[in-house]
């Protein structure tokens, strides 16, 4: 697996339960929604802490890689508007008519989820745009494909989707819930 890019870390190593959960909920307070952070610890506990902490309070557990005896967990912050699971855009499909489109080929799959994210699994063929870098990558897309544009679940990709579709871009559709709920294949970078 490449390198996972984190916005901000956070070294635990070295301390026991429940200390790192503790160190990771405090800088949690100092870091923005969306971003995500990387915590440090050589505690193996954290392997199941981590996960269960960050589900429990609404925050992404993206997953966990091992570096010798050190335990790199990533966590993305959850903003308030992905809280509130609300779409606004009118063309949605759901994964499995997303499947369905993928087999009859000629399809586009824009995943604006943040690289890390994507790092840890995204479907096959999916092009990685995070969100943020849209407006000033959306020109590697055609304005005449059928683009689905997809993110954890459903509402990032939902502000994507109204951006490309302002910018021009005529076949856009907005994938709901997305990787939240994905059970086809999938890749990791």
């Amino acid at each position: 697996m490449e390198e996972i890019k984190s916005d901000h870390s956070l070294d635990a190593k070295g301390m026991a339960c429940p200390m790192p959960i503790i160190k990771t909920k405090k800088e949690m307070k100092n870091i923005d929604s969306g971003k995500v952070l990387l915590i440090e610890a050589t505690d193996p506990g954290t392997k199941a802490d981590m996960k269960a902490w960050a589900e429990s309070t609404g925050h992404q557990y993206l997953g966990f890689t091992e570096d010798g005896d050190t335990l790199k967990h990533y966590i993305r912050k959850a903003s308030d508007e992905e809280a509130k699971g609300e779409t606004s855009f009118e063309h949605i499909v759901n994964n499995d008519e997303l499947k369905e489109k993928m087999a009859s080929g000629n399809t586009t799959i824009v995943d604006v989820r943040e690289s890390a994210e994507y790092a840890f699994g995204h479907i096959p063929g999916a092009k990685s745009i995070p969100l943020g870098e849209l407006d000033d990558r959306a020109n590697e897309l055609s304005e005449d494909d059928d683009i689905f544009v997809v993110c954890r679940t459903g509402n990032r990709s939902d502000l994507a989707a109204q951006k490309l579709s302002e910018k021009g871009y005529k076949n856009v559709t907005n994938v709901v819930p997305g990787m939240s709920e994905w059970d086809g294949d999938v890749e990791k970078a």
